[in-house]
C-alpha cells in the first residue's frame, strides 16, 4: 500500500512538471525574459521562483482533492467569498485561453525555425494533436503529460553538462549580452514574483482536476511538493545553460532550439521533438481544462465546446509567439499572484481541517476495505458508521464514498488478486451480499 502511494505521488509529480514546462521553459523564451535578461542575479530569481512554485503548486494539488474537484469552480467557491470567487472563476478561464493561444503560436515558431514551415503550418499541427487527445479522458489525458515529461528532464540535464563542461572564461562571460534582452517585469524579484503568479494561474485549473482524481490529500501535496522541486532543479539548470551559452542565441524566437543546434545539428533536431512535445502538454492541459469548465454545468457538451475554443485560439496565434509571451505572460502573471494569495492564505488558515480530512479518507478506506473483503465481517454497525463519515467529509458523500471503495478494491487486490470474484460474477451478485454506505444492505457476516 505504501508503494502504490509512493507510485501516484510520483505519477502526480510527473503530470505537474510536464503541465508546466511548455509555458515555463521548454523554448528558453520565457527563462531569458525572467531571469537570464537580468544576468548574474537572475539565477537567484529563477531559484527563487521555483521554490515559490514548489509551495503552490502542491497546495493547487492538495485542494483539489480535498474538494475532489472536477473543476476549479469548486474550489473558489470553498476557499474565497462568492464575489471573489467568481471574479477569480473568470481570471483563470480567460488564462486557459490566453496561454493556450501562446502554446499554439510557440508551436509554430518552433518548427518555422527548424524545418523552415509556415508559422501557421505548425500552430495547425499542434492545434490538430490537442483536439485528439482532448477527447480522452483526465486519467488518460495525465497518463500522457507525465510520459512525456522525462524526454525534457534528460534534455536540460544533458545539455547543462555539456555546456558547463565546455565553458570557457568567468561564469559571467556573456553577462553584458544577456542583460541586453527584453524583460517585461523588472526588478529582478518582482520578475521572480510574475513567474510564479503566472504559473499558479495557468495550472491551477488542471492542478485542481488531477488532484481532484486522487482521494488522499496527503499524497495530493507530496505529489506537488515533489514535482515543485523537480521543477525548480530544471529551471535553475534551464537559465544557468541559457546564460552561459547566450553567445549562441541571436534573436531566435526559440532560444532553447538554437542552443541545442549550435552543440551538433542533430541536437537541434531532437530538441525540436521534444519542444514541441512539451508545448503540446501544456496545450492540452490549457484546452482540456477551460473545454471541462465552460460546460460544467452541461458536460454533454464538453467535446463541440473543446473543439471551437481549441481552434478560436489558433486564429488568434497568429499575433506571434514573441509578441503575444512580452505582452500576456506577465500581465497573467500579476493576475495570478491575487489567486496564489487567496489559496495560499485559506490553505495555511485550515491546515488543521484538511489534516483531519486526510485522517477521515483513512477510516473510510479502512471500512470499505472491510466492506469489499471477501473474507472479512461487514456488520450493520460498520454500515452505520460508514455512512457518518462519508458525510462528514468535506467533499459530496456520495462522490467520496465511490472513490474510496475503488481504492479500497485496488488495496485488497494488490494484496491477493484471487480474493476478488471476476467483475462479472460481483455483477451477477447484483452487490447484495454487503452493506453499502448508507447501511440499507444486508452486512456481510
Amino acid at each position: 500500500m505504501q508503494k502504490s502511494a509512493a507510485l501516484r505521488s510520483v505519477q502526480l509529480a510527473l503530470a505537474f512538471v510536464g503541465l508546466l514546462v511548455g509555458a515555463g521553459f521548454a523554448t528558453g523564451a520565457e527563462v531569458i525574459q525572467y531571469f537570464v535578461g537580468f544576468g548574474e542575479v537572475g539565477i537567484g530569481g529563477a531559484l527563487l521562483a521555483g521554490v515559490l512554485v514548489a509551495v503552490g503548486g502542491a497546495v493547487a494539488l492538495q485542494l483539489g482533492s480535498l474538494f475532489l474537484a472536477a473543476d476549479h469552480k469548486v474550489v473558489f467557491r470553498s476557499v474565497s467569498h462568492p464575489v471573489m470567487a467568481r471574479i477569480l472563476d473568470a481570471v483563470v478561464t480567460v488564462t486557459l485561453f490566453a496561454i493556450g493561444f501562446v502554446m499554439l503560436a510557440g508551436a509554430g515558431s518552433t518548427l518555422a525555425q527548424q524545418l523552415g514551415w509556415p508559422v501557421w503550418a505548425g500552430a495547425a499541427l499542434m492545434t490538430a494533436m490537442v483536439i485528439v487527445t482532448g477527447m480522452l479522458d483526465v486519467e488518460k489525458v495525465s497518463a500522457i503529460i507525465g510520459m512525456i515529461t522525462p524526454l525534457i528532464i534528460i534534455a536540460v540535464v544533458a545539455g547543462f553538462a555539456y555546456v558547463v563542461a565546455t565553458h570557457e572564461g568567468p561564469f559571467t562571460v556573456n553577462d553584458s549580452l544577456a542583460v541586453q534582452a527584453v524583460t517585461p517585469v523588472s526588478p529582478w524579484w518582482l520578475s521572480s514574483i510574475n513567474y510564479f503568479g503566472l504559473v499558479v494561474v495557468m495550472a491551477v485549473s488542471m492542478c485542481v482536476v488531477i488532484g481532484g482524481s486522487t482521494s488522499s490529500p496527503r499524497e495530493a501535496f507530496v505529489g506537488g511538493l515533489v514535482g515543485g522541486v523537480v521543477y525548480t532543479v530544471l529551471l535553475v539548470l534551464a537559465s544557468v545553460l541559457l546564460y552561459l551559452g547566450y553567445a549562441e542565441l541571436g534573436t531566435a524566437d526559440v532560444p532553447m532550439l538554437q542552443l541545442f543546434a549550435s552543440i551538433h545539428p542533430a541536437l537541434g533536431w531532437a530538441m525540436v521533438v521534444v519542444i514541441y512535445l512539451m508545448i503540446y502538454n501544456t496545450a492540452i492541459g490549457m484546452f482540456y481544462a477551460l473545454g471541462r469548465r465552460l460546460t460544467a454545468e452541461r458536460p454533454g457538451l464538453y467535446r463541440p465546446a473543446f473543439v471551437g475554443v481549441t481552434l478560436a485560439a489558433f486564429a488568434v496565434s497568429f499575433l506571434g509567439f514573441g509578441d503575444l509571451m512580452n505582452y500576456v505572460y506577465p500581465a497573467l502573471g500579476y493576475l495570478g499572484i491575487v489567486l496564489a494569495v487567496v489559496l495560499l492564505v485559506w490553505w495555511a488558515a485550515h491546515r488543521d481541517d484538511i489534516a483531519a480530512e486526510s485522517g477521515l479518507r483513512l477510516r473510510l478506506l479502512a471500512l470499505l476495505r472491510l466492506r469489499e473483503h471477501p473474507e472479512k465481517t461487514f456488520t450493520r454497525q460498520h454500515a452505520v458508521i460508514l455512512q457518518e463519515t462519508a458525510e462528514e467529509s468535506v467533499a459530496p458523500t456520495e462522490t467520496v464514498t465511490e472513490m474510496m471503495e475503488a481504492d479500497a478494491v485496488a488495496v485488497i487486490e494488490a494484496e491477493d488478486p484471487d480474493l476478488l470474484p471476476a467483475a462479472d460474477e460481483t455483477a451477477g451478485r447484483g452487490g447484495a451480499d454487503h452493506g453499502g454506505a448508507d447501511g440499507s444492505a444486508a452486512a456481510r457476516g
